[in-house]
């Protein structure tokens, strides 16, 4: 197997033979030729249908041809300028028209830079240090954030990470997702610049907010001075063309984006209002500041993404196939008397092995991973590719078919039938 002798290759000059945690996989994880469509191939001849669609941006799917053709012209006339371009402008309006609390927007290079961004936003505007966030949410790899942190960290059992240091992460307050009294006994007691959160946790598989929670949220943060910031990497322009906030009718204060808006490539994006926007230096004093930041590629791509998005509207498509793929999990389960709970939201859905509700950090982790890696295993197996972790998320694409959910909830099944 040629995955498997490129991993002893790479464990000698990559750390973990990965260059992210999640990528790792028991015995090795396999090594990509190519994507198309809804299905990557690797490179000793197989191909998967994609439930993994590199994290969440390839909301087209792999290889998309109208991306990969305007990006082929912007490779014509240079890949970096470190001058403005036109296209600045038409993206950013583009995410004005569309997301509620967007009035100005800076672009960066990822979701961990626009999150450290905002919050370092948040507290030159309110002159406060504190933020809260929620635990299981993961906002990036950097320092002041990386505590009870989802994804990878929570996947690979380091929630706090060795090398921050207390004094990055004491101004950093944590409560449980869907918990409204412990935010506000936090909000009451301490001086707080922000509230960060994800209005839908991608990061610990798929939590949903309950009813009521961020509206509720909202009127807490305002009522007491305090910036809410959403973390929209994962759901801006995935669960609507306006986000969580659009489909959930919230508006926050600062909005991150990242992930789709790159269209395949690496972006992030931090928007506000204009007062609080004009804090960002060069009008105001806090810094921020990237050679990459609006390069001509990744706008490209992201444009050309959200215009495709715009035009073709096809988030009941998504919708639909979510709701018959997770139908699918359900009923297979109980056929099989697995204890699951199964998570899903737009595009967006997870199932965890586990007989409880999961709606918050604590819960998801009463779940059985060694039953979920099992079962990720299984379907690899049989050409059916979820993240290989319990605590990341799966995403449809509009490169998915009916008749490719039909064959996954087959291998659901199969998979299924042996599952112990």
């Amino acid at each position: 197997m040629n995955s498997k002798n490129f991993f002893k290759e790479a464990k000698k000059v990559l750390v973990g033979g990965v260059n992210s945690p999640v990528r790792a996989m028991n015995p090795h994880p396999f090594f990509t030729e190519y994507g198309a469509g809804s299905k990557i191939y690797d490179i000793d001849g197989k191909e998967y249908l994609d439930y993994c669609l590199a994290y969440g941006p390839l909301i087209l799917g792999h290889a998309h041809p109208l991306v990969l053709t305007n990006l082929k012209k912007q490779l014509d006339r240079g890949t970096l300028y470190g001058t403005p371009i036109e296209l600045e402008i038409k993206f950013a309006k583009k995410i004005i028209n569309h997301v509620p609390s967007a009035s100005m927007v800076r672009f960066v290079n990822t979701g961990t830079e626009a999150t450290m961004a905002a919050i370092r936003l948040a507290r030159g505007y309110t002159g406060r240090k504190k933020i809260l966030k929620f635990e299981g949410a993961f906002h990036g790899a950097h320092d002041s954030v990386l505590v009870k942190a989802g994804s990878g960290a929570t996947t690979h059992g380091v929630p706090t990470s060795k090398g921050v240091p207390s004094e990055s992460t004491k101004n950093t307050i944590i409560a449980p997702f869907n918990d409204l009294d412990s935010v506000e006994r936090i909000i009451k007691r301490d001086k707080l610049a922000a509230v960060i959160l994800e209005p839908v946790m991608g990061n610990v598989g798929c939590i949903l907010p309950d009813d009521g929670f961020l509206q509720s949220l909202r009127e807490i943060t305002e009522d007491n001075d305090v910036l809410l910031i959403f973390d929209e990497i994962i759901t801006g322009f995935r669960l609507s063309l306006g986000g969580a906030q659009k489909l959930f009718n919230v508006t926050p204060d600062i909005t991150t984006l990242g992930k789709i808006m790159g269209g395949g490539l690496s972006i992030g994006a931090i928007a506000s209002s204009k007062e609080i926007m004009r804090h960002f230096s060069p009008l105001g004093g806090v810094y921020q500041a990237g050679t990459f930041n609006g390069n001509p590629l990744s706008l490209n791509a992201g444009y050309t993404t959200i215009q495709i998005l715009i035009k073709d509207r096809i988030y009941n498509k998504l919708n639909s196939l979510r709701v018959k793929i997770t139908q699918g999990l359900e009923d297979i389960s109980q056929c099989y008397d697995l204890d699951v709970k199964i998570n899903g939201i737009g595009s967006m859905f997870q199932i965890y092995f586990t007989g409880i509700n999961v709606n918050n950090y604590s819960s998801a982790l009463k779940s059985n991973k060694e039953k979920f890696l099992k079962f990720q295993r299984g379907l690899l197996n049989k050409g059916v590719f979820f993240p290989p972790s319990q605590f990341e998320c799966n995403f449809l694409s509009n490169a998915h078919s009916k008749s490719e959910v039909d064959t996954t909830i087959e291998v659901f099944d199969e998979v299924m039938s042996v599952l112990k």
